[in-house]
């Protein structure tokens, strides 16, 4: 599949909005005959007629909030580049990868791109668990170097409150990540005086809130990133049974 074909096969409402005028620079740069005029245009229709998010819708609000943290630290480390293009060969395959990251290259190099404004787009068309997806995978880049600097936590905090994600699934998400101590209490989300009840309730409330099939509507290649978040769930329900003794 060429790449025009590609993106017009996989993009939904992405297409329009703030998300469609970046995707629409990034466009002109390596889609030869694709006029900013003609971009705006479709883009328009597009974002008026679908609203349903698709793979492609997903993958496009991933690949520009990846670039925003990528930057955070002032610097593009070839490591974070690798993940993201690693990442995706393994969620769509050699051909589609290289298309995604194509067009990934082109809009790392846009300056001035208002993360306010590509959240709120992401947050009206997003459900909840997706946009939990997207906060996984921007703290998989920003630990992808082996270091994660101040500013980029930050930056994905900023995302966060502006893709309408809580500051306790924050701290949830960004504990699957760093180790600590009171993970396990982090990332079902409670404190560390919860009663084994309150346990218990937590850990079936965070395996519905993790669960793949909240992301199903995204495809296969979106449910696996689901289920490493289900998995260090279940993790850190299992650690507390053994040192609670339940």
């Amino acid at each position: 599949m060429s790449f025009s074909k590609w993106i017009g096969a996989s993009i939904g409402w992405s297409f329009g909005g703030p998300i469609g005028a970046i995707i629409g620079l990034a466009l002109g740069s390596v889609v030869d005959g694709f006029s900013k005029t003609s971009t705006g245009k479709y883009t328009q229709q597009t974002y008026r007629g679908r609203t349903q998010t698709q793979s492609g819708d997903f993958e496009v609000s991933l690949l520009i909030l990846a670039s925003i943290v990528i930057k955070a630290d002032g610097k593009q480390d070839q490591r974070e580049l690798d993940f993201v293009r690693q990442q995706f060969v393994g969620m769509y395959g050699k051909e589609r990868a290289n298309h995604a990251f194509k067009l990934f290259k082109s809009i790392i190099k846009q300056n001035n791109i208002s993360t306010r404004q590509v959240c709120l787009q992401i947050k009206q068309m997003m459900r909840h668990p997706s946009r939990l997806q997207l906060l996984h995978f921007l703290f998989g880049i920003a630990k992808a170097d082996g270091f994660v600097t101040d500013n980029e936590i930050r930056q994905i905090n900023t995302i966060a409150g502006y893709l309408g994600i809580s500051s306790r699934d924050f701290e949830s998400i960004k504990a699957m990540f760093y180790s600590s101590q009171d993970n396990a209490y982090k990332i079902l989300e409670i404190d560390k005086s919860a009663t084994v009840s309150e346990i218990k309730k937590a850990y079936r409330t965070m395996a519905k809130k993790y669960h793949p099939d909240k992301v199903m509507h995204l495809g296969k290649e979106h449910q696996k990133g689901a289920e490493e978040k289900f998995r260090q769930v279940q993790g850190a329900y299992e650690q507390l049974q053994k040192e609670r003794g339940f």
